[in-house]
C-alpha cells in the first residue's frame, strides 16, 4: 500500500514538473525570422509572386492608402539567402479614378483607374526597399483555380495543375515541360521555379512586354511566360511600372476599378536607372 502511494505521489510530481516545463516554454516568445541582412536590395529581374491581402476599390480608395500583399512562396536569393513565404510586401495608392459617366452625346467614356506603387518588403523590423513592375496579375477565381490540381476523368484522379498563363503539369512530376517537351520549370518543395520566358500582352489600346531571364525565379502559380491581366473580364494593365517608376495602373471601362483581395501578381524587380 505504501509502495503504491509512493508511486502515485511520484507520478503526480513528474506530471507537475512537466506542466511547469511546458508552461515555461510557452511563455518564451518565439524568435521572429528577419530578412537576410546582406539583402539591402534585390537583384534586378528578381520575381516576387504575391497575393493581395485587402481589396482596393476606386470608389473608396484615397491617394496614400496602404496596399498590402504577401509572398506566395519562398524567394531564393544569391549567396543562399531567401525571403520566406508569407513575407509582407507594402505599397501605397499613387492615383485613383472612379468611373464617372459622361452624358455628353457620343462622349468617349474615360476608364476608371487605380495606380499602385510597392515600396518595401518587410518582416519584423527588417526592411528591403523595392522598385517593382507587374509582369502578370490574376483575379481571385483564376488564382484559386491555379492553386490546386483539377481532374477531368476517373483515369486521372489526381488531376493536373494549370498555372496562370496556361502551362500545365502533374503535381507528381518534378519537371514542368513545354508542349515541345522542353524543361521550362521545376516543381520543388519550396514551390515552382522557372527561368522567365519573354512574352507580351496587348489590349484596350495598350501593350506590355515581359523580358525573359537567364536566372531561375520563384513563380508560384504563374507560367514562366505569363504576361498581362488574367480573368478580370475587361480590366487591363494600362502601365506596368517597367519604365522604372515602379507604379502599375489597372484600368477598366464602364465601371469603377476594383482590385479584390485574393488577387495575385507576379512582380519583378526593375533594372536600376
Amino acid at each position: 500500500m505504501q509502495k503504491m502511494l509512493a508511486l502515485k505521489i511520484g507520478t503526480l510530481a513528474f506530471g507537475v514538473a512537466n506542466l511547469a516545463f511546458y508552461a515555461t516554454a510557452a511563455s518564451v516568445p518565439a524568435q521572429s525570422q528577419s530578412l537576410p541582412a546582406q539583402a539591402q536590395s534585390l537583384p534586378a529581374a528578381t520575381a516576387v509572386p504575391v497575393s493581395f491581402v485587402q481589396s482596393v476599390d476606386a470608389k473608396k480608395a484615397k491617394v496614400g492608402d496602404t496596399v498590402t500583399a504577401k509572398t506566395m512562396q519562398v524567394i531564393l536569393l544569391p549567396g543562399g539567402a531567401s525571403i520566406d513565404k508569407g513575407t509582407v510586401v507594402v505599397g501605397h495608392v499613387v492615383a485613383v479614378q472612379p468611373f464617372h459617366f459622361d452624358p455628353t452625346p457620343y462622349a468617349h467614356q474615360s476608364p476608371s483607374q487605380i495606380s499602385i506603387h510597392f515600396d518595401k518588403i518587410q518582416k519584423g523590423d527588417s526592411v528591403i526597399p523595392v522598385n517593382l513592375s507587374v509582369r502578370a496579375i490574376a483575379n481571385p477565381i483564376d488564382s484559386r483555380e491555379a492553386a490546386y490540381p483539377h481532374s477531368n476523368a476517373d483515369a486521372d484522379p489526381l488531376g493536373m495543375m494549370t498555372l496562370i498563363g496556361g502551362t500545365s503539369y502533374s503535381p507528381l512530376e518534378k519537371m514542368i515541360q513545354s508542349g515541345d517537351g522542353d524543361a521550362i520549370g521545376y516543381n520543388r518543395k519550396g514551390g515552382v521555379f522557372a527561368r522567365l520566358i519573354a512574352s507580351g500582352s496587348s489590349g484596350k489600346g495598350t501593350s506590355i512586354h515581359c523580358e525573359g531571364t537567364d536566372t531561375e525565379q520563384s513563380v508560384a502559380i504563374f507560367s514562366p511566360d505569363a504576361c498581362g491581366a488574367y480573368g478580370f473580364g475587361g480590366d487591363y494593365i494600362l502601365e506596368n511600372g517597367q519604365d522604372g517608376s515602379g507604379t502599375f495602373t489597372l484600368a477598366v471601362r464602364g465601371r469603377s476599378e476594383k482590385l479584390y483581395a485574393g488577387s495575385t501578381a507576379l512582380l519583378q524587380v526593375n533594372q536600376a536607372k
